[in-house]
């Protein structure tokens, strides 16, 4: 067996394009585009590619993108004051602050900061508000990665409803919203995580398994019960040799990459599951891609209510 490849950066791609003619509705209709507020705090470089990355995909559908940059010495009340200004604007739907902040704030700064953002323009879904929301079903905005994964399903046509899903990873971001969304859509599930007994017999009870620890290659063919779809949200560079080696055989083409280029980006799943599994997001082009995409689809959900509320 073969698994079929989940390709995330072509439905993200037809995604965008959905987008962009219910944006020139909107702007027609409401007389303006939707707003995209982004705070960087800092000079941390995967977050500068990131944030160029948002702009530029909302600049592509036809967003207003207002990118509020602030130093590195900038003040956790300062922070806190500008997102509260984005919350008054009537220009700005949706309001992102780029994790991570620096760690002179403090420990807490972050979901302080998070949950400042009023519950209509969370498009991140990370306040205390959006995932109380979330945990009733009745959310406004979900957070981006793991509803880009159930896009994902939906449109793959891979059932939900009374299957057996195993989310590995426990995080606020993606493992806990993860298994929410699943839930609320009738599977059962179990989330595991690194204290989790005999992970791999757990894991192989799943026909959907959502691996997001952030550990290159955990997921191996033991893990998987034959046909699966497994959803790898793992994102790992790896600069060792000794793991690329034990990840891709002599003559990989991965391999070659990495020779050429000191690093390799894989998930949290072996390239071998792709014998055993039915389905398999790839790392790159498989979750990471509709992670912007939900953004979008967010931000321009937050407009839609906001008008709808008279706001």
């Amino acid at each position: 067996m073969t698994a079929r490849v989940l390709d995330g950066q072509a439905l993200a791609t037809r995604m965008q394009e959905e987008i962009k003619p219910q944006v020139a509705e909107f702007v027609k209709k409401h007389g303006r585009p939707p707003g995209l507020g982004i705070v960087l705090v800092g000079n941390d470089p995967a977050s500068q590619v990131y944030v160029r990355n948002k702009v530029k995909a909302g600049g592509d559908v036809g967003f207003r993108v207002d990118l509020e940059r602030m130093p590195e010495t900038a003040t956790l009340a300062e922070v806190l004051a500008l997102v509260d200004r984005l919350n008054k604007s009537s220009a700005i739907d949706g309001i992102l602050v780029q994790s991570p902040l620096p760690k002179a704030m403090g420990a807490g700064a972050q979901q302080q900061v998070f949950d400042t953002i009023a519950a209509d323009k969370d498009v991140d879904g990370f306040s205390a508000e959006s995932v109380g929301l979330l945990s009733q079903n009745r959310p406004k905005l979900v957070a981006c990665t793991p509803a880009g994964v159930i896009e994902l399903l939906e449109r793959e046509k891979i059932p939900i409803r009374g299957r057996h899903a195993v989310v590995v990873g426990r995080s606020d971001i993606v493992g806990k919203p993860m298994a929410l969304l699943l839930l609320h859509r009738d599977a059962t599930v179990t989330i595991c995580h690194s204290r989790t007994p005999d992970l791999p017999s757990v894991c192989r009870q799943a026909d959907i398994l959502v691996a997001a620890v952030g550990r290159a290659g955990l997921v191996t063919k033991d893990f998987v019960k034959p046909g699966a779809a497994v959803i790898d949200v793992g994102m790992n560079r790896v600069t060792d040799p000794a793991i690329v080696a034990q990840l891709f055989p002599a003559g990989h083409a991965r391999l070659a990459s990495f020779q050429s280029k000191g690093s390799v980006l894989v998930g949290d799943v072996h390239p071998e599951v792709s014998d055993v599994a039915g389905a398999l997001t790839p790392v790159p082009g498989g979750v990471g891609p509709l992670t912007i995409t939900m953004l979008m689809m967010n931000t321009l959900t937050a407009a839609k209510q906001r008008v709808e509320a008279g706001l």
